[in-house]
């Protein structure tokens, strides 16, 4: 363990510590005071933090210090020094071994942050040569880049910057036999974002006022739960009608039919009797063509136009707050809520694998939309030990019995 100490002839600080089984002495300049202690203790624990990752540069410390040339020259004589391809060399061989088991719209992702963020930066540093201090020294000027609107790059896409990066260096590492300076950065707090869901009468005055030729496609939207992808890649001969049902498959992503987005994602989606007639009524218009809703010429709607030429303008009309037609997914899942749908049968539909993002996302809507607020606990303990003080002699309990919903009912 290192230590911090004072040299009696000139009341300086001078750092006392070991490496590679030798002990070093580093003279500050800094004079004996509290606030100088700990300004040098720190740095001693960022020193030995490093020696025992590994990643410990003697010259990068005290580069005018006989000892880093000392350790250089033992390097030299050893073959200590590890030598590793650069970054933009190990990159690219990265990339082509990853890229096969990788949908196309995450291909062209990976490659766009690798030439527009990662090869301009440690391009020419030897892979092995990278050290923690580079990697959030990257990090934190990714925060003063601003991103397509003149705002700063979020969490989230820093994150995702990120991501690249250490499947590389921590590759890399396992490759060349060293540590990973990956090794003990975590990804950014991500804070987190409210869905906006409408409500039951703002989706009637929805379907109720827009154009007839999209009537079908945002009743699909708002009660189904389909991503915009999923609807705009929705085939005829995925849609079955004698089971009610519509068999998520594919995604229309920058204008290609992929997979979905993952396993859980490739689901069946129950249907409504509403959802069926619709859907029947659109067969009428777009049946002699493949995709469910498309264009006169058979192509897939395009997500911008219905959004900007469509979405946006009705929204106007309405007087309804602007909302990204994503939001009509986040709809359904609190109308299932509402309506009482179990939370397992809820998470299907939506293409999630577990319930947790359920009760994650939407919990602050359940009480509002399904009455969880304490009636249930009455309900119960009224039928086990009858009426409760303060309740009427019919049963209901009078100081704050809220009504419920329209559709849902008080029997469940």
């Amino acid at each position: 363990m290192g230590s911090v100490r004072v040299r009696p002839q000139t009341g300086k600080l001078f750092m006392d510590f070991r490496f590679r089984g030798k002990r070093c002495r580093e003279q500050t300049a800094l004079d004996d005071t509290p606030a100088n202690r700990k300004k040098v203790r720190l740095i001693l624990e960022r020193i030995e933090a490093e020696i025992t990752l590994g990643t410990f540069e003697y010259a990068r410390y005290f580069p005018g210090s006989s000892n880093a040339e000392k350790f250089r020259e033992e390097e030299t004589a050893t073959g200590a020094v590890l030598e590793t391809p650069l970054f933009s060399e190990f990159a690219q061989t990265w990339f082509d071994e990853m890229r096969i088991q990788w949908r196309k719209t995450h291909i062209d992702t990976v490659r766009l942050t690798l030439d527009k963020y990662l090869l301009p930066n440690f391009g020419e540093l030897q892979v092995g040569r990278i050290k923690k201090a580079d990697i959030l020294s990257f990090r934190s000027t990714l925060a003063k880049v601003s991103g397509r609107k003149e705002e700063s790059l979020s969490a989230t896409r820093i994150n995702h910057i990120m991501t690249p990066l250490r499947m590389i260096l921590n590759e890399a590492a396992n490759r060349y036999e060293f540590t990973s300076p990956y090794h003990g950065i975590k990804s950014l707090k991500v804070p987190r974002t409210d869905v906006e869901p409408f409500t039951l009468e703002e989706v009637k005055a929805i379907i109720d006022t827009v154009r007839p030729d999209y009537r079908a496609y945002f009743i699909v939207r708002f009660f189904t739960g389909l991503r915009t992808s999923e609807v705009h890649g929705l085939q005829w001969q995925y849609v079955d009608f004698e089971r009610r049902q519509i068999l998520v498959r594919n995604a229309w992503v920058k204008g290609e039919l992929v997979y979905t987005k993952n396993d859980g994602s490739f689901r069946t989606v129950d249907l409504s009797e509403m959802v069926c007639n619709a859907l029947r009524e659109q067969h009428k218009v777009s049946g002699k063509h493949p995709f469910v809703f498309c264009s006169r010429d058979g192509t897939p709607l395009n997500p911008n136009n219905v959004t900007y030429r469509v979405w946006h303008p009705l929204l106007r009309h309405l007087g309804l707050r602007r909302r990204r037609p994503y939001q009509t997914r986040h709809t359904a899942a609190t109308l299932w809520l509402a309506a009482g749908e179990s939370p397992e049968w809820i998470a299907r539909q939506m293409g999630h694998t577990t319930t947790e993002m359920l009760f994650r996302v939407y919990s602050r809507y359940v009480p509002n939309l399904t009455r969880k607020d304490g009636s249930a606990m009455e309900r119960l303990l009224r039928s086990n030990f009858g009426h409760a003080e303060g309740a009427t002699a019919d049963g209901e309990y009078s100081p704050s019995a809220p009504e419920l919903p329209e559709g849902v009912s008080d029997d469940r």
